[in-house]
């Protein structure tokens, strides 16, 4: 039967879609242009039409659509808390800058930048920069002047850019702007919903990591037990979708940005994460209904409208609106973030690896589309059971890698450890400040294992238990595994092999790496200064990574679809999807790819918030099953 969807709620997501470019985030108004060069002129856009037809016509339409939309979400998600804006102007210059003049003065940038220094607003290595001219400047002397300034300021920068604005914005005197970045609101909200969780539940994350343990390898698998897949096979589906790029390009870029201290605060989070998807994966079980086909449904759809329900019927309505935001949020999240996006990037690094996929992208993505939709077509059964193969063997490839780099460099691995902990607490460079390097690490394991986003819970609701807090359990050692080990071992290699400080050295690739905020490619040409023929190894393992992360955001994805419109749209979905594995390898619109991020990081919002009002209902079913398990009541299946 075809569930009654409320207008208010996809009126309220639809805004998200159709927002138009007058409607930026008042929470964004002071936040500087990141762009590392932008246009110089307002409104010029390139005429696609002469330069790739119609396909890339359509490309740039996506790419300005996704834009506005990208600003007005990220406005929001990421809104910079506790942030400050100060500005420098340089004196006694009015009028166009031309070159021959003061634009290439060496002590223009030098004198603006010493005014907020001496005031104490501005720290170099911490703060965005942008450097702004008087509308009719000369664009050549700007570019210059760009690139000679990059190499004395870009060190340790989030970002520089030199504009030249028009209109409201328009400036008639040099003025250089310092963004001293705060916490992002997505992340904090993460965090904090992550220590209250943990303490909530008496760190569960460490008294249960034993019993977690005990239940993945199957110690209490009872095969009568309700449900479609087995604990492992539960497990494997939501590594599968966090284990991927994040580790291998997110971690390289953190610790570039972050120094070296960023490591410990991502093990932090991943720490504190275990008990986030905990509770959540917990309540996806608490919640879960069996679905007319047969096939079990759960997670933050469920259990938000279920569960706050259940908790009060004044919270029913609210319920009904966080869950259906949610599951908006998820399919978007799993056509762009956890599909196009995965397809876009492998097969950027597969092309430079292997020459024959130059030119031929839709190769790779018509090949993608059919290994995906074999698999996907199968339902959860299928994907698990590809899941729990596929885990096991990209980990071990990649973790194994990584050891025997270690184990080559063992002597030097007392002093990373010394320089990670050094950077966590008393940082000297990259970011700058404490509150910096905290942030580069709470975000990137954010990033990394989803926990609080609410999308593995999805899969784990499909696990065959009686018992919801055993798969709680099981379901903490997704973050363990994807940031406590595997992150902390590509950091570890980047730390090692100084990769992260090759902007003060000679290495130009991987300066251009950092530049260019590229850490795939930073990462392999970390480890294929160590081993010659590593690059493509790991250009295998991306192609593993990402169709992993694929196969799991497409249920994902179907179950959100499902829960919306019915079970007899399932296949309207697939379709969708698989339309989207091939679409990722031929387009180059980035805002579209980026828009996924957003989309999954957003899906925090309405989980966490319900997630907090259901946690004593968690702790009631946590304290009954520990105290059976502590009096060993429960039969083991050795």
């Amino acid at each position: 039967m075809r569930r009654r969807i409320p207008i208010v709620p996809l009126l309220l997501a639809s805004l998200c879609f159709f927002a138009p470019s007058a409607l930026a985030s008042p929470l964004q108004s002071d936040a500087p242009d990141t762009a590392a060069m932008p246009d110089l002129e307002a409104g010029d856009t390139p005429t696609s039409e002469a330069d790739g037809g119609w396909w890339q016509s359509f490309n740039d339409g996506a790419n300005n659509t996704f834009g506005t939309v990208n600003r007005f979400l990220g406005g929001y998600i990421f809104y910079d808390l506790f942030h400050t804006t100060d500005s420098a102007v340089r004196l006694g210059i009015t009028g166009p800058v031309v070159v021959g003049d003061y634009l290439v003065d060496p002590e223009l940038m030098t004198s603006l930048v010493d005014v907020l220094t001496t005031n104490g607003k501005l720290d170099p290595l911490e703060s965005n920069l942008t450097l702004k001219f008087p509308y009719g400047s000369d664009v050549a002397g700007i570019e210059a002047l760009h690139a000679s300034l990059l190499a004395t300021y870009g060190q340790g920068s989030r970002s520089f850019a030199i504009t030249v604005p028009e209109g409201s914005d328009a400036v008639s005197t040099v003025t250089l702007d310092a963004y001293s970045p705060g916490v992002p609101f997505a992340v904090l909200w993460l965090v904090l919903g992550a220590i209250f969780f943990t303490l909530r539940m008496g760190f569960i994350n460490v008294r249960g990591f034993k019993h977690a343990i005990g239940v993945t390898r199957g110690l209490y698998d009872n095969p009568d037990d309700e449900g479609e897949v087995s604990h492992f096979q539960a497990l494997a589906s939501a590594l599968s979708a966090t284990v991927g790029l994040g580790n291998i390009a997110g971690v390289a870029i953190a610790i570039s940005i972050g120094g070296p201290g960023a490591t410990f605060w991502m093990i932090c989070a991943g720490f504190l994460g275990m008990t986030s998807k905990f509770v959540e994966c917990s309540l996806a079980q608490m919640y879960r209904v069996k679905r007319p086909d047969g096939r079990m449904m759960g997670g933050p759809m469920v259990y938000l409208s279920e569960g706050l329900k259940d908790l009060s019927p004044s919270l029913a309505t609210p319920g009904k609106i966080l869950a259906y935001f949610f599951a908006f949020l998820c399919i978007g999240g799993s056509l762009a973030g956890g599909n196009a996006f995965q397809v876009n990037q492998s097969v950027k690094l597969m092309s430079s690896q292997f020459s024959m996929l130059e030119g031929n992208e839709w190769v790779y993505g018509l090949f993608m589309t059919v290994l995906v939709g074999v698999v996907i077509i199968g339902g959860i059964k299928r994907i698990a059971a590809t899941a729990e193969k596929i885990v096991p063997l990209m980990c071990g490839i990649y973790v194994l890698a990584c050891v025997f780099i270690l184990l080559k460099m063992a002597g030097e691995i007392p002093a990373a450890f010394g320089t990670i902990i050094n950077g966590a607490f008393t940082p000297a460079a990259g970011f700058g400040g404490l509150v910096g390097v905290l942030v580069q690490g709470f975000k990137r394991a954010a990033f990394s294992n989803e926990a609080g986003t609410g999308s593995a819970a999805i899969a784990h609701s499909a696990a065959k238990t009686d018992f919801p807090i055993r798969e709680g359990t099981v379901a903490m050692l997704g973050p363990f595994i994807d940031t406590v080990v595997i992150c902390t071992m590509t950091a570890l290699v980047i730390v090692i092999t100084g990769a992260y400080d090759a902007v003060g050295g000679t290495d130009v690739a991987m300066q251009g790496a950092i530049a260019t905020k590229e850490g795939a490619v930073l990462t392999s040409l970390a480890m294929g200064g160590v081993i010659s023929w590593f690059p493509k190894l790991l250009a295998v393992a991306v192609f593993f990574f990402a169709y992993s992360t694929i196969i799991s955001w497409s249920y994902y994805g179907e179950r959100c679809w499902v829960w919306m419109f019915g079970d007899s749209s399932s296949l309207a979905y697939k379709c969708l999807f698989l339309a989207f594995v091939f679409l990722g390898s031929i387009v180059s619109a980035v805002n579209v790819l980026e828009f996924g991020d957003l989309m999954i990081l957003g899906m925090a919002l309405p989980n966490i918030l319900g997630v907090v009002l259901l946690t004593g209902k968690v702790r009631v079913k946590l304290d009954e099953y520990w105290e059976k398990y502590k009096a060993g009541e429960f039969k083991t299946y050795p």
